[in-house]
């Protein structure tokens, strides 16, 4: 069986999306450890009710980044971890820690990449007048939210909308598409290569595969 590790910084809506999937068989791993750099984050009561060790590490007990990232580094190591997934995680990585689990380490971001990097993606849409918008799932790289798409996910964006309303939308998608995504990296269909994304032997195009 392989094993996953998760990254968390609040909720974890999509940590428990990934929870689901794999009690229900639909990913062959078992989640081996959840870790957040908020020890309020109300994922981690996800973890501790699913029976998975919950960490908690904050950057003040860390004298630079880089210090962090080889702690937690180390840590997620003690799991063997075959995919490590970010799920909400808001730090941004050290190239050292990007570099260590490259290939295998994925990011889901909630807009179309490559648009709207970084926060308030939901917002932008709204401010833009946008009338599509979604998420994309990626391997991260040392460019923020900016490593080769797998997969994404459009909804539309109507009149009288609230950041509220697109979120829920967006999400209800993020939970179909991430599990998805980490089924195909633990069964060997997704690799990087080439700084593209590559499902069943197949180089996808920058938008990642089409879900519908």
């Amino acid at each position: 069986m392989k094993n996953i590790v998760v990254l968390i910084s609040g909720n974890g809506s999509n940590l428990q999306a990934i929870i689901d999937a794999c009690k229900q068989k639909k990913i062959n791993a078992t989640i081996r450890a959840v870790f957040s750099n908020k020890a309020e984050a109300f994922g981690l009561e996800r973890a501790r009710e699913a029976g998975i060790p919950a960490h908690v590490l904050t950057a003040d007990l860390f004298a630079s980044r880089e210090a962090f990232d080889r702690e937690l580094m180390q840590e997620i190591d003690a799991y063997a971890p075959d995919v490590v997934v970010l799920a909400g995680y808001m730090r941004i990585l050290s190239p050292a820690f990007v570099e260590h689990f490259a290939g295998r380490l994925l990011n889901i971001h909630p807009s179309l990449l490559p648009k709207y990097p970084g926060l308030h993606t939901h917002r932008q849409a709204l401010e833009n007048g946008d009338t599509e918008h979604g998420t994309s799932v990626h391997f991260v790289t040392d460019e923020l939210d900016g490593g080769p798409v797998i997969l994404q996910a459009k909804v539309p964006v109507f009149a009288g909308d609230t950041e509220d309303d697109v979120t829920a939308r967006v999400q209800t998608q993020e939970h179909a598409i991430y599990p998805l995504v980490v089924s195909w990296l633990i069964e060997g269909r997704l690799v990087m290569r080439d700084n593209s994304a590559w499902l069943d032997g197949v180089r996808l195009p920058p938008q990642g595969h089409a879900y519908e």
